[in-house]
């Protein structure tokens, strides 16, 4: 079943509508009980819905953004795993501590390429929710995700992953295993790393968990995503101890993908269809492929010194007043 947002309302109640009608007992002349066309109305409310989905999605605040990229039912990242990898072959464990499953990854081929793919997990329902930890990882987890980078760069394997994470967990637990170092050490490493590194922000892009997979050659993002330094709720409480004050935090963290492409901090927008990637998941994953293949053969012709020099200039260059 199908999960609206409440700003969808009225698309809700218009699609609720539609759902009753296709439901309803038709008699052979293909009318309702009191004589309506039920095909004739499905369609007009269809057209009514499909307009009404255009116009709120047309003009989203940053806040509906944040709601949308949190969306329960978007592609997670092992669902772009899945369906665009080969011979996926999931590696586990950091050798240090031990396996966090918030943070996924693996051997894999992307459209025949050989690749090394990682991606934050949120899990799908309560029990892989509770599984992947909310797509929050603890130290292991980035632990995990240099092993992987460095066994990519042995290997001479580019590096996909795939970001959607509230942002690294925050629990004692994590602080005493040194989540800072952890995450820290995770970026150096991408950031030297001889291979070729591209992410994608499929959801939600939260602070150091997120950039610690995402310090790469190319970043995308879906058009609903977002990324950003801390949430709008959390920016709230800290700035003005208020979380109702979250939609102005939203619009000043400047953090949607339409934001983050105009100060030059990503490459390139993934379209998403109308009313998110969760109306349409099969048809954003093979976008995000498309955008990902027709990037990736451009950065292997590189040779390893120059993405380096040209990785380390990216986020330099970032730092320079425009």
């Amino acid at each position: 079943m199908r999960q609206f947002l409440d700003f969808e309302k009225p698309v809700a109640e218009l699609e609720t509508k539609i759902d009753e009608l296709r439901q309803m007992g038709r008699r052979e002349d293909g009318f309702g009980l009191d004589g309506l066309n039920i095909d004739e109305e499905i369609a007009r409310l269809s057209d009514k819905a499909d307009k009404q989905l255009r116009l709120v999605y047309g003009k989203l605040t940053p806040l509906q953004k944040v709601q949308v990229a949190r969306h329960a039912q978007r592609p997670h990242a092992l669902d772009y795993i899945n369906r665009l990898m080969t011979d996926f072959t999931p590696l586990a464990g950091d050798r240090v501590f031990g396996d966090d499953q918030a943070m996924v990854g693996g051997l894999a081929r992307f459209r025949g390429q050989a690749v090394v793919v990682l991606g934050t997990e949120r899990g799908s329902d309560t029990e892989s929710r509770l599984k992947h930890n909310f797509g929050m990882a603890r130290p292991e987890g980035y632990r995990k995700a240099q092993r992987l980078m460095n066994l990519a760069a042995r290997f001479g394997l580019p590096v996909l992953s795939f970001v959607d994470t509230a942002g690294a967990w925050p629990g004692i637990d994590a602080e005493a295993r040194g989540q800072a170092e952890a995450i820290a050490r995770s970026i150096d490493v991408s950031l030297q790393l001889s291979v070729p590194v591209i992410a994608t922000v499929i959801g939600e892009g939260g602070s150091g968990g997120a950039i610690a997979i995402a310090a790469a050659d190319r970043v995308f993002m879906l058009e609903h995503a977002i990324y950003s330094v801390i949430s709008p709720e959390a920016a709230a409480s800290i700035l003005w101890r208020d979380a109702k004050l979250a939609p102005a935090a939203a619009e000043a963290l400047k953090l949607t993908a339409q934001d983050l492409k105009k100060f030059g901090l990503i490459d390139a927008i993934v379209p998403e269809p109308v009313g998110g990637a969760q109306r349409q998941p099969e048809v954003v994953i093979k976008t995000v492929g498309d955008v990902i293949e027709a990037n990736l053969p451009e950065l292997l012709a590189l040779s390893s010194q120059s993405l380096i020099e040209k990785r380390r200039e990216r986020y330099l260059a970032m730092t320079r007043a425009k």
